[in-house]
C-alpha cells in the first residue's frame, strides 16, 4: 500500500472539495506542540528526516485513487482529480536534534492547499512520535551523567518501525548502542546483546550455561546473573570469567530486584575475585527517573540498558501536537476554539541567550543577539540541503543542552522556559481575531503584508 493512503479520510475528502472549488493557492500549515508534557523541561526535535523522505516521494497514483474511492463508496472517476498529485511545496523546519519549546513551530509547510492538506497525517505522525521518544531518550542520557546508556526497547515498542526509530533516536541523543540488529546495521550503530533467562534455564546449571556461552563467543561476554539467585549468579559468573581469563571487557547483567543494593554486592564479589575490570550492566524497567536515582545513590553500575519505558515514552506517551493552517493565498487565518487558539501567519523562532525564545512572523528581522531556529529544508518538493547525519544531530543537541537552563534539564520537577510572541505577531493575532469575530467575519482578514 502506498504511503499516500496512510492518511485520515478527512484529508482526502477535504482535498477533493478544494480541487472541485479550484482552491489550489498556496497554504501554510504550522506543526507545533501546544503544551509541554508533564515532567518535561524541553523537547528534542525529531522525525524531520523521515517526513522529508515521505514528502519527496509523495504522489497519488491510480491505485491510491482506487483505494480512496473504495473506502468512500464512490466511483474512481469521482476522485480522478487526485491522481498524479505530488508534493511541490516548501518546508521550513527545526533540524533534528535541536531543543524546542511548547508553542514553537517544529515545521511549516507551504504548498498548494490540497497538497498541504493531504500530507498532514503522515507528517504529524512522524514528528509527534519521534520528538516524544527523542525527548525521553535525551533525559536518560542526562540522568546517566556520563555512564553509557543502551537501547533494549524493540520487543515492547508499538511495532517494528517504532522500534527502529527508537534505536535511531537513542543514537541521536547519545546512546552507546542498541540491541536492534536491523537498526544497528542500517544506521551504523554498535549492536549490544547479552543472553536471556531462557538460555540459562535450558542448561542443567547456571555454570554450565555460562561456560557454553563463553565457548561459543570468544572475547568479552556479558552474563545474565539473576535467573535464580542473583548473588550466587554473580559468584558463578566470577568463577567462570576468572577461570577462562575473560575478565577485561566482560560484564554481568542485573535485570531485577533492588538494582542499587545488588550492584554494590556484585561489585564486592567481583573485586574480591580479582575482576575489577568486569563491568556491571543494569536493566529492567529503567528510564530516566530510575537511572537518576541510581546515579545519585552512587550505585556501582557501569552501563544502563533502557527498554520499555523509554521505547513507549511511558510517562508521556504522546504530544499535544497540532498541524494548523496559518495562511491561505496570502491571507492569515487562525482558529478560535476554546483552549485551542492558534496564531496566524508563517513564523520564525528566534533564540536568544537563556532560551528567552521569541516566536515571530517569518519576515520579521531577528532581534539582537539571536539566531533563527527554523531552516528551509525543501524547495519545490525536493530537499534543499543534504540529509543530516546522526553525528550532526547529536552535536546540535549537545550544543543546545549545554545552553539550556539547569532548571529545564532537571529530571524531577523541571521548569521549562516559555517562548513569547513578538509584538508584530501579537498585533496580527489581534487583527485577525477581531476580523473573524466582527460583523464582516465572512470577509477575508488582511493579508500578512498589510500591517
Amino acid at each position: 500500500m502506498s504511503d499516500a493512503t496512510t492518511t485520515d479520510l478527512y484529508e482526502v475528502t477535504m482535498a477533493m472539495a478544494y480541487l472541485e472549488e479550484g482552491m489550489t493557492a498556496p497554504a501554510t500549515f504550522s506543526l507545533f506542540v501546544r503544551d509541554m508534557p508533564p515532567g518535561r523541561g524541553f523537547l528534542v526535535s525529531a522525525g524531520l528526516e523521515s517526513a522529508l523522505d515521505f514528502l519527496s516521494a509523495f504522489r497519488v497514483g491510480p491505485e491510491d485513487t482506487r483505494t480512496f474511492a473504495e473506502v468512500l463508496h464512490r466511483p474512481p472517476s469521482d476522485l480522478a482529480a487526485l491522481t498524479g498529485l505530488e508534493f511541490t511545496g516548501e518546508v521550513r523546519a527545526v533540524p533534528e536534534g535541536r531543543v524546542v519549546l511548547a508553542g514553537e513551530p517544529l515545521l511549516e509547510i507551504t504548498a498548494p492547499l490540497p497538497q498541504a492538506q493531504l500530507v498532514e497525517t503522515y507528517v504529524l505522525n512522524q514528528l509527534s512520535h519521534q520528538t516524544a521518544i527523542a525527548s525521553k531518550a535525551a533525559r536518560c542520557v542526562l540522568a546517566a551523567s556520563g555512564h553509557p546508556v543502551v537501547d533494549f526497547s524493540l520487543r515492547r515498542t508499538h511495532g517494528p518501525e517504532a522500534g527502529f526509530q527508537c534505536a535511531r533516536l537513542g543514537a541521536m541523543t547519545g546512546f552507546a548502542g542498541t540491541s536492534n540488529v536491523a537498526a544497528a546495521a542500517a544506521c551504523g550503530l554498535p549492536a549490544i546483546g547479552t543472553m536471556a533467562h531462557s538460555f540459562v534455564e535450558a542448561f542443567g546449571s547456571e555454570e554450565e550455561a555460562f561456560r557454553a556461552f563463553a565457548r561459543t563467543h570468544p572475547g568479552p561476554v556479558t552474563l545474565l546473573v539473576d535467573t535464580y539467585d542473583t548473588r550466587q549468579g554473580v559468584r558463578t559468573a566470577a568463577r567462570v570469567l576468572h577461570g577462562l581469563g575473560r575478565g577485561p571487557g566482560s560484564a554481568v547483567r542485573l535485570d531485577s530486584g533492588d538494582l542499587g543494593a545488588l550492584a554494590s554486592e556484585a561489585r564486592t564479589i567481583l573485586d574480591t575475585a580479582g575482576l575489577r575490570e568486569v563491568r556491571i550492566v543494569a536493566s529492567g524497567s529503567l528510564d530516566e527517573y530510575a537511572v537518576d536515582r541510581l546515579v545519585r545513590s552512587r550505585a556501582p553500575i557501569d552501563v544502563y540498558a533502557v527498554g520499555t519505558r523509554v521505547g513507549v515514552s511511558a510517562d508521556a506517551p504522546y504530544l499535544d501536537s497540532a498541524y494548523k493552517m496559518v495562511q491561505y493565498d496570502g491571507r492569515p487565518v487562525m482558529k478560535l476554539s476554546a483552549a485551542k487558539v492558534t496564531a496566524p501567519g508563517p513564523k520564525q523562532v528566534y533564540r536568544r541567550p537563556g532560551y528567552s525564545d521569541l516566536i515571530a512572523l517569518s519576515d520579521e528581522p531577528p532581534p539582537p543577539d539571536s539566531h533563527p531556529v527554523l531552516e528551509t529544508v525543501m524547495h519545490h518538493g525536493r530537499r534543499s540541503a543534504p540529509r543530516s547525519t546522526l553525528a550532526e544531530s547529536r552535536e546540535r543537541l549537545n550544543t543546545d543542552l549545554a545552553e539550556l537552563p539547569l532548571a529545564a534539564r532537571l529530571i524531577e520537577h523541571p521548569i521549562a522556559p516559555q517562548a513569547v510572541p513578538s509584538t508584530s505577531l501579537t498585533a496580527l493575532t489581534r487583527r485577525v481575531r477581531d476580523a473573524c469575530r466582527g460583523p464582516g467575519a465572512l470577509e477575508c482578514p488582511p493579508r500578512t503584508g498589510q500591517r
